[in-house]
């Protein structure tokens, strides 16, 4: 009989959304995300144009952010 032992690591959950804490999927994480595939913003809590320059990856982005800049997702700021 051969004996096998199987040691497991810390469990590291990256689904959510580090921001916001939305679900995020693996193929998003892979595309946007850092180099761990973990999402900082994922399209919950910022815009499209954000994540494709690098907000998903934690990278600072110049387009304005939607949660300090009022009216942005093409919606009326909220009075």
């Amino acid at each position: 009989m051969v004996g096998v032992t199987v040691t497991l690591g810390p469990s590291v959950d990256h689904s959510t959304c580090l921001h916001c804490g939305a679900h995020v999927s693996d193929r998003f994480r892979r595309v946007f995300g850092d180099d761990d595939d973990q999402a900082h913003r994922c399209g919950s809590c910022d815009s499209y144009a954000r994540l494709s320059r690098g907000s998903a990856a934690g990278q600072p982005v110049s387009i304005p952010d939607p949660e300090t800049s009022l009216g942005r997702h093409g919606g009326e700021p909220d009075v």
